[in-house]
């Protein structure tokens, strides 16, 4: 029996879900996400609460159980509350800016890296090093924060680039004479 799957989601005031066969769609004030959940999965409304069983008990359809409930628990949150991932930026000259709909990198290249802010994405930056990116969708923010992650890394030896905000790099020992 899954652990997670067993809890039924809880609908937060000013949060609508609709169910249309394995569709769902969630509407709330920061605005409207809808998936498919995988098969071998039955959904419900009940008391406002979001209520997920297995199909079956085979193997499959129990591991889905679990990830429909996750997948619905984070489209509440979503559009009601939304995620948020800070990224700091470190180095000498390395700095971030926002121009327009886009996001300005300047990572110690012979030029500056431009990434276009996707639609449904929010991107500030309060200080030149440090970036908040802000969604309703919490994959989407998620890849967003990984695409900008992977322009610049986290070197081991001095610390230089993009770092999560609660990330800790491992330092490393530089050569001994």
């Amino acid at each position: 029996m899954s652990r997670i799957g067993s809890k039924p989601v809880d609908i937060i005031a000013g949060v609508n879900v609709t169910i249309d066969g394995q569709q769902v769609t969630v509407k709330g004030s920061k605005g409207t996400l809808q998936t498919k959940l995988p098969a071998g999965v039955s959904v419900s409304v009940n008391d406002n609460k979001v209520v997920l069983q297995p199909q079956d008990q085979s193997d499959r359809a129990r591991a889905m159980w679990g990830l429909g409930r996750s997948l619905v628990a984070n489209m509440v949150q979503g559009v009601s509350e939304g995620f948020t991932i800070k990224l700091e930026i470190n180095g000498v000259g390395y700095r971030a800016a926002l121009q327009g709909k886009t996001l300005v990198l300047n990572l110690g290249y012979s030029h500056p890296v431009n990434f276009p802010v996707p639609e449904g994405i929010k991107i500030t930056c309060p200080k030149p090093t440090e970036i908040e990116i802000f969604g309703a969708d919490k994959q989407q923010v998620g890849q967003v924060a990984a695409v900008i992650r992977s322009y610049r890394r986290p070197e081991p030896y001095k610390g230089k680039g993009i770092k999560y905000a609660d990330e800790i790099i491992r330092r490393k020992e530089g050569k001994k004479k």
